[in-house]
């Protein structure tokens, strides 16, 4: 057999192909803009507070459920009915007592007796935005009702399944302090919200702010110029954006890095579980995108930590005893772990 002569056949060089290692940059200003649009509108009323509304935002645009967790007359309630008012959705709000129903949340079957049927009646749940004030005053039966809606988007009456209308978002409120009258929430339902944000006074610059705010506005009437300024549709793009953010392989095995420090240093009781690895990783990436990068830093990542972990792991009972915080273990393990470059 004869060899190939390539030189005979006059055959050109195969040319080298390169393959581009760019990503394509993300166009994160329509987030951008929704972000201003909705901060405008909830400062109109609220002094301060920024922290929870970036929170609250960053829940909305990674599609969970937040609880808000602070001492009563610092706008928890208030806020969460502002930011309502700045979507174009449908929004309820569901005042927990100890005497409220599974029911009363869900709906019921009712039997009508004109057709001679039952009817489902959609209870509160039913709605985009679900505020639920003070979750922790009404009993663990009732609490419970929570738990498919919150995780699988979906509620389910007599082995019949109706499905949440997207977007969906619960925000619930509850206060640390009081005990009498209340009902600890347990750590299953607790898990079920991204992220738990623990709200303080505010500051003697904006005590005074609110002051001279509201000094000749007993009724609060400014809250009426707060208008809806963005659509289901333009959040569901904004979620589809976020999902996009890119994040870089040592990240991702930096954030499991934290989540398995959790399960394995004696500080802690409890550790986290997969849901709040992936929570961080959500977190981060909406944060990111709300400061226009399309991509997530190691800071993003430190930053969603606490708010995702700090009703997901319990300390353990002799560091408690010394007066560790959640934040302080946290700290401990960031200095633990090498950060990537």
């Amino acid at each position: 057999m004869t060899e190939l002569n390539t030189e005979d056949q006059n055959l050109s060089p195969i040319p080298e192909v390169k393959v581009s290692t760019e990503r394509p940059k993300l166009n994160l200003e329509p987030l951008r803009e929704s972000v201003e649009k909705i901060r405008a509108e909830i400062h109109k009323v609220v002094v301060g507070q920024d922290e929870m509304i970036n929170l609250l935002l960053a829940g909305l645009f990674t599609g969970g459920h937040v609880l808000i967790e602070g001492v009563p007359g610092i706008a928890k309630t208030l806020t969460v009915n502002l930011l309502a008012k700045t979507l174009d959705l449908g929004f309820k709000r569901l005042q927990f007592t100890p005497d409220l129903m599974p029911a009363d949340v869900t709906g019921t079957n009712v039997f009508n007796m004109k057709s001679g049927d039952f009817e489902f009646r959609k209870g509160p749940i039913f709605s985009n935005i679900v505020l639920i004030d003070e979750i922790n005053r009404s009993p663990a039966k009732t609490q419970a009702s929570l738990f498919e809606v919150m995780e699988e988007q979906q509620v389910t009456i007599d082995g019949y399944t109706h499905i949440m209308q997207q977007p969906f978002m619960v925000l619930a409120t509850q206060n640390p302090i009081e005990q009498e009258g209340t009902y600890k929430l347990p750590e299953a339902q607790q898990d079920r919200f991204i992220f738990r944000i623990k709200i303080d006074y505010p500051s003697l610059a904006e005590e005074i702010q609110i002051i001279q705010r509201f000094e000749q506005d007993f009724k609060q009437t400014v809250s009426k110029e707060v208008h809806a300024v963005i659509t289901a549709r333009e959040i569901e793009e904004c979620r589809a954006l976020v999902q996009k953010v890119y994040i870089k392989q040592e990240l991702i095995e930096y954030v499991a890095k934290i989540i398995d420090h959790t399960r394995t240093t004696k500080d802690l009781f409890l550790g986290a579980s997969p849901r709040a690895s992936l929570a961080i990783v959500k977190t981060a990436k909406a944060l990111a995108a709300m400061q226009g990068r399309d991509f997530v830093t190691p800071d993003d990542i430190q930053y969603a930590a606490f708010p995702v972990l700090n009703h997901r792991i319990v300390i353990a009972p002799d560091k408690e005893m010394e007066g560790f915080e959640v934040k302080d273990i946290l700290k401990d393990i960031f200095q633990k772990i090498e950060v990537p470059r």
